[in-house]
């Protein structure tokens, strides 16, 4: 079977963790990119990748390379997919994938265009606890998903420098925490959700810093979602069935879970290795790329994305580089 080569887009601490733990039989590290070549050539070495690019356009020019890993800030994803997209690269972005819905929608377009894989690195849509969960569900007859209760709270310092409430580099607990959290419900819900109702607390420099978000789909399974990024919470997930609640503890990337019956007798489950969470996502990419299994995790990251959209369009929150037709 042909290796299929990767290419880093971004240099930042994820982008080393991605190098740290990559484990493909099929696929390897093949080369990183940074606007400075001394900075990738210090990556490339320190995590034993072949190729160091001195710019991201040199890279992408490489035929070598099959598929590129966007590790960027997220207020550069758009960019760099989207010139990935034109180069031929099948792109696996780091969340949030996009700003808006209206950048998801452009990404989404070239990618079939150029017939293409695109798609979000998002564990939650990987981890195999999950599928245990729905098969335990049925086997346990704990009857239909009522509602879910989902949080994720981030004790940061309100420095408006920093990446995490500076407005120029997207910051905000929506699409740095925000993301998780809505990841976590649309995978376990039945049909796609619809924003009821929100409220926001903006940070001095802008950004949000706290809200609650109430969804609703077809199926009346309900949701709420608290998210805060100046106050520590447990990022717990909480699904609640008929005959039965399933909580979720560090749902990012969870490996057991906790079934609550009726009368209070209790249940773990259990399912694949949270250390493994990385790879399980990068392997089901290949896969995908391969032609052997559908691309089905876009259509939820389009559904989270719209989610957020539609809630800072609530709020009224436009970032200084959008406009707020991007928000429509």
């Amino acid at each position: 079977m042909t290796t299929l080569n990767w290419g880093i887009m971004g240099l930042g601490n994820i982008a080393g963790s991605f190098a740290t733990y990559f484990d493909q039989p099929d696929g390897q590290v093949y080369g990183a990119a940074s606007r400075s070549l001394e900075k990738a050539t210090a990556f490339t070495t320190k995590y034993g990748i072949p190729h160091a690019y001195g710019s991201y356009a040199e890279m992408l020019a490489d035929p070598a390379i099959d598929i590129i890993y966007i590790a960027t800030p997220h207020n550069f994803h758009f960019e760099g997919i989207m010139a990935s997209l034109n180069a031929g690269k099948h792109v696996f972005s780091e969340k949030a994938i996009t700003m808006n819905r209206h950048e998801l929608a452009a990404a989404k377009a070239l990618a079939a265009e150029k017939n293409l894989v695109l798609a979000e690195a998002m564990t939650i849509y990987h981890m195999p606890l999950f599928d245990e969960i729905e098969a335990q569900q049925k086997a346990r007859q704990l009857g239909a998903l009522k509602s879910i209760q989902v949080a994720f709270g981030s004790y940061k310092e309100l420095d408006p420098t920093n990446r995490f409430f500076n407005p120029a580099l997207a910051g905000g607990a929506m699409l740095d925490i925000g993301v998780y959290a809505l990841a976590f419900a649309r995978r376990m819900l039945t049909a796609k959700p619809e924003l009821i109702a929100t409220q926001w607390v903006p940070a001095e420099s802008g950004v949000d810093q706290q809200s609650t978000l109430l969804l609703n789909n077809a199926h009346d399974e309900m949701v709420t979602v608290t998210l805060n990024l100046h106050a520590k919470m447990p990022k717990q997930g909480v699904l609640v069935y008929e005959n039965g609640y399933v909580t979720v503890n560090d749902y990012p990337r969870p490996d057991q879970a906790t079934l609550t019956l009726p009368d209070g007798q209790t249940e773990t489950i259990q399912a694949g290795d949270a250390t493994n969470a990385m790879n399980y996502e990068v392997h089901d990419f290949q896969e995908t790329v391969r032609g052997h299994q559908p691309n089905h995790t876009l259509e939820l990251t389009s559904d989270v994305m719209d989610i957020m959209t539609d809630a800072r369009a609530q709020w009224g929150f436009v970032y200084p580089f959008e406009k707020p037709e991007d928000l429509k």
